[in-house]
């Protein structure tokens, strides 16, 4: 058994490789672009020519842009003799050679990807929200990047190497050299030399000023020591709910009422509101087009850059100490895309990221062989007496105390937490039914071998989340 996670560096580029980082990401984006014009065209030329052919794959789309890059429309230039005569020389994509082929091919099946969504939306394939038909990039986009296959050459020498030479704190994509990072990769160096990790791909982002490499790799399994002991099926002990809030982000106890937990958010939205008013207003302010607006931009791009930085950091002590001591939590099913239309919580929701939170929640679980469910989304934990169970219906957001007919007098968050610990004993088909209504979803980490491996399941690591000894990688 393996998993999928990625190792996330600062890369920290020179002059010369800062301006070619930044031609391979528009070349990306050109691709890209052009890809989606040529599906436009061929759709236009279909309303008259049924039998006109479509490129919609990712795989013909890269036959369709490989065939366009030669042509005339791509690039020409022309050439006058001495008589006068001018004559054209079809030259195609001049600086096609100046950056990696893979970011086109990859451009190309990111174009495919994002029809392949809007049709299974349209069609009913894809559940969630419809998504629309794909749009052109545009230059001034808050975040660009390209990506690069492990593509190994004839050699057998895999074509992204870390740590290559005597520069241990680096990343050597293809095409683009040796690029130092500011992190350290000791612990990704080590798995793949012991034959314990193997890298997919590496993905180069550009946000806020700052460039960063993503290094998506297939890893062995946690070491056994590092996982949860597995459990007897029949025993209904252990379980511990993690109720989500505003006022407290994480509030845990067990099903006999013991509190385990209780961690506050640090709100890096609220905190640094102020200084995002005065630099959007400083924005607003500027000419479109001017050197000021490109400058009053990237200011305001580092700082939601920051923002997001804090959150995400905060998001990944919280999980890893939770999957770390328990190997059966009960989180609640929450509407979270629903509950952002309220206009009065939405900033506050949005701020504590209680969605991202159930997503590393579970992949981290996952890694360590322990079972996470999710209670049914009508449940009412907070109005629902843990001692007695009476539903008490008139309960207000403000009422931060829980108080009962039958003299309970309890934490808001902490009963809410004590009946979600208690749902999986109360509701027992929760283990063999993955249906909401009929009593939850079941993540449970002990999968079948080859499961989950497909890139969506990919995540990101955090600081100590990685580390195994001696557990060899399946093959």
């Amino acid at each position: 058994m393996s998993r999928h996670t990625t190792f996330r560096y600062r890369l920290d580029p020179t002059t010369e490789q800062h301006t070619t980082l930044a031609r391979h990401a528009g070349a990306a984006r050109f691709a890209f672009n052009q890809c989606l014009h040529l599906v436009k065209t061929a759709l236009t030329q279909r309303e008259t020519d049924p039998e006109q052919p479509v490129p919609w794959t990712g795989f013909s789309l890269i036959n369709a842009f490989n065939a366009w890059k030669k042509t005339e429309a791509a690039g020409r230039v022309f050439a006058v003799d001495t008589a006068g005569v001018a004559r054209v020389r079809v030259t195609g994509l001049v600086w096609r050679d100046q950056v990696c082929q893979q970011v086109f091919e990859e451009a190309a099946v990111d174009c495919g990807r994002a029809l392949a969504n809007w049709s299974d939306s349209r069609n009913g394939r894809r559940q969630g929200r419809r998504v629309g038909f794909p749009r052109f990039k545009s230059k001034r986009r808050a975040t660009s990047g390209f990506r690069l296959r492990n593509k190994p050459a004839r050699n057998g020498r895999p074509s992204i190497r870390i740590g290559d030479g005597d520069t241990p704190r680096s990343v050597t994509p293809p095409g683009l050299g040796v690029l130092r990072v500011w992190e350290d990769t000791r612990r990704l160096r080590r798995m793949l030399a012991k034959g314990r990790a193997k890298v997919l791909y590496a993905t180069v982002t550009e946000r806020g000023g700052r460039w960063w490499v993503s290094v998506a790799t297939e890893v062995a399994d946690l070491h056994p020591a590092h996982q949860h002991r597995p459990r007897d099926p029949r025993d209904e002990h252990g379980w511990v709910g993690v109720d989500r809030g505003l006022s407290a982000f994480v509030v845990a106890a067990t099903a006999e009422g013991g509190e385990v937990a209780r961690i506050t958010a640090p709100k890096p939205l609220a905190a640094g509101l102020s200084r995002q008013r005065r630099l959007s207003k400083a924005l607003s302010r500027t000419q479109k087009g001017s050197r000021h607006r490109d400058r009053a931009a990237a200011r305001l791009a580092r700082h939601h850059r920051k923002t997001a930085d804090i959150r995400r950091h905060f998001l990944h002590e919280v999980t890893g100490m939770l999957v770390q001591t328990h190997d059966r939590l009960v989180v609640e099913d929450l509407h979270v895309a629903g509950m952002l239309r309220n206009p009065r919580l939405a900033r506050a929701i949005g701020d504590a990221g209680w969605a991202e939170f159930a997503r590393i929640l579970r992949y981290k679980q996952q890694w360590r062989a322990g079972t996470v469910i999710a209670a049914d989304r009508w449940f009412p934990s907070s109005n629902l007496c843990s001692r007695c169970g009476t539903v008490n219906t008139g309960l207000r957001l403000a009422d931060r105390v829980f108080a009962c007919v039958c003299g309970l007098q309890l934490d808001r968050d902490v009963n809410a937490a004590v009946n979600l610990a208690r749902w999986p004993t109360i509701h027992q088909s929760v283990s063999r039914s993955p249906d909401l209504p009929a009593g939850g979803r079941v993540t449970n980490a002990r999968r079948r071998e080859g499961a989950d491996r497909h890139r969506s399941g990919v995540g990101v690591t955090g600081p100590v989340d990685a580390g195994t000894d001696t557990h060899p990688l399946a093959v």
